[in-house]
């Protein structure tokens, strides 16, 4: 397999970061931790990461990014254009996941399969909003739906994630002896969100079970030191989780997987 990480778009978020990250800590534990990791707290980085996975038989584009023109022009760095993609894995229906899906009214990956997971889209069928109309509703008898445990492609099995989410799937690569997650929306941040899991996240629509989630998925990454793409690890997205005191830490792909 080869996974390329395709940067469909970045922005700064300026104001109050606790606001949306540490809901549920005081403002000096949350300075401290943004002191020791030398970031600041009034101000962050929003990566937007799809991720291209190529078998050899299959081309998947696990979602989509925040628009079609940033999403293509991500695949075109990397050589591809739409119509080489196979499979469009949706992870969750975030309107920064769907966002490429439809280009002028049209499919943007005419030749593809798509899939989502089955909870997912049953929620935002029910709790429909705009990015879902747009972009979701118009394909919905393209997609086919799957649950947690689902082989979509060989060596390519979904993984539970709920909390960010209602259903919002994880993807295990698995080729030879050698391993990596795609953990999506798992965590939002390398220090916020990974380094202290049980931060609450603004994002997060079912707070506890995502905080659940995260202590789960980082602790087997940590112990079996098998590494993780994360849509909003900052860019190019992959690394290592190691144990830190009662969280964790990040360590970013320097190039340790470059192949």
């Amino acid at each position: 397999m080869t996974v390329t990480a395709l940067l469909a778009g970045t922005t700064g978020r300026e104001g109050d970061q606790q606001e949306t990250f540490g809901m549920n800590v005081d403002a000096e534990t949350f300075a401290e931790a943004s002191a020791e990791a030398f970031i600041p707290t009034d101000s962050s980085q929003f990566f937007f990461t799809p991720t291209m996975v190529e078998t050899g038989e299959a081309t998947i584009l696990f979602d989509t990014g925040l628009n079609p023109g940033g999403m293509t022009d991500a695949l075109a760095a990397a050589g591809k254009e739409p119509g080489d993609i196979t499979h469009v894995i949706i992870t969750h229906m975030h309107g920064d996941h769907i966002g490429g899906l439809v280009t002028d009214g049209k499919p943007t990956f005419a030749n593809a399969e798509h899939i989502a997971g089955q909870k997912e889209y049953d929620y935002w069928s029910e709790n429909a909003n705009d990015g879902f109309n747009a972009n979701v509703k118009p394909l919905s008898e393209q997609f086919s739906f799957i649950e947690d445990g689902a082989d979509v492609a060989p060596g390519v099995t979904s993984q539970a994630m709920f909390g960010h989410t209602p259903g919002m799937l994880g993807f295990m690569l698995s080729s030879g002896d050698k391993s990596m997650l795609i953990t999506t929306d798992m965590t939002n941040h390398y220090v916020w969100s990974l380094a202290h899991p049980d931060w609450e996240v603004r994002f997060d629509m079912d707070k506890e079970a995502a905080a659940a989630t995260r202590r789960r998925v980082l602790e087997m990454l940590a112990s079996e030191k098998m590494p993780m793409l994360g849509y909003h690890m900052p860019f190019p997205a992959m690394g290592y989780v190691d144990t830190r005191e009662d969280g964790f830490r990040w360590v970013p792909e320097s190039y340790q997987l470059m192949l």
